[in-house]
């Protein structure tokens, strides 16, 4: 059957009348997590998982129509049953699992298979068609193990810090930064952060998340107070107030495009840090045969390359760009 369809607005069930993760206004969306490139405003109504809810309230607006479901909790939307279950992603980030007719379809959204302590772990799907993301759908991008990551930004902080030097750590607002609080060693100092992370972390703790504390900086915060600490921030704010007066400073990136030196060369950063919230290469592939599907659909960065590949292994795969604004059946 035509259980998804893939428009100009985003996936679309015709059937449900809903889609995932909408890019233009419509009456009903699925939202996967609440990163804005997922998470439109203008909606009529959104559903989501309920730690996605403060999120979407945060960064939307208090007055969204939103219902909000528990992972593996199934519901029915005109006919079609729909579930949400672990992405791994960020916090309250979801995998959207469609089913109608004897067929499983699974919006992965974007997800990663490494325990990062806070978002629930990823969890595989049995399905019949698979959407997968492929941010870092390249051999090259093979993710070190994520403790030595944050052992490196405890050594870069703690250096810093003997020495009297600011550390200002860029990553997201939603996700990277949490993630890194969440793991990192506070007893090296005070952690600050910008005032978007910090609404962030604020939303997160409201749903019952566990972050250790953090201080955000506002305008009555002394910039002597936070010399030699550690600062995290949006990469946005390279040329805000947030920079003035804080010298002698050490700025970082965390980001997996550090492995291919993305970053270098193009801002004033004097380390970076390889650590994604996308699976890399080997994550994609294992979540992808874990699933047992049919049929793959990439979507989001290396489509060509991944499609190519799978086919290549007798796994049946497309790129999503093939399938705009046409019907597609198993």
């Amino acid at each position: 059957m035509d259980l998804l369809r893939f428009t100009k607005n985003g996936i679309y069930c015709p059937k449900g009348d809903f889609y995932v993760d909408a890019s233009g206004k419509v009456e009903r969306n699925i939202i996967t997590h609440a990163h804005s490139d997922h998470a439109r405003p203008g909606h009529r109504s959104y559903l989501a998982h309920k730690s996605t809810v403060p999120l979407l309230r945060a960064r939307l607006g208090k007055k969204i129509d939103v219902q909000s479901l528990i992972y593996g909790e199934e519901i029915s939307i005109n006919g079609v049953k729909v579930s949400l279950h672990p992405a791994g992603h960020i916090y309250g980030s979801s995998q959207i699992k469609v089913r109608s007719g004897g067929e499983v379809w699974v919006v992965s959204g974007d997800y990663k298979l490494e325990d990062d302590h806070l978002s629930v772990p990823f969890e595989p799907v049995k399905c019949n068609v698979f959407i997968t993301e492929c941010t870092f759908g390249l051999p090259v991008y093979n993710w070190p193990d994520q403790q030595k990551v944050y052992d490196q930004i405890n050594k870069w902080w703690r250096e810093n810090k003997d020495q009297g030097i600011t550390s200002l750590l860029f990553g997201y607002s939603l996700g990277k930064s949490q993630r890194i609080i969440k793991n990192i060693n506070h007893s090296i100092g005070v952690v600050f952060v910008h005032k978007t992370v910090g609404t962030m972390n604020e939303a997160i703790i409201l749903d019952g998340g566990e972050l250790p504390k953090t201080i955000t900086i506002n305008e009555k915060i002394n910039s002597e107070d936070i010399k030699g600490n550690l600062i995290i921030a949006p990469p946005s704010i390279t040329s805000g107030r947030i920079m003035q007066g804080l010298a002698p400073i050490s700025m970082a990136m965390a980001s997996g495009w550090i492995q291919t030196g993305k970053y270098y060369g193009r801002s004033k950063i004097d380390k970076g840090f390889i650590l994604s919230d996308h699976a890399d290469w080997d994550g994609l592939l294992h979540a992808i045969n874990e699933t047992r599907a049919e049929k793959v659909i990439t979507m989001h960065g290396y489509t060509q390359e991944l499609t190519r590949w799978l086919n290549e292994q007798g796994i049946n795969s497309i790129e999503i760009g093939e399938l705009m604004h046409q019907p597609f059946k198993l």
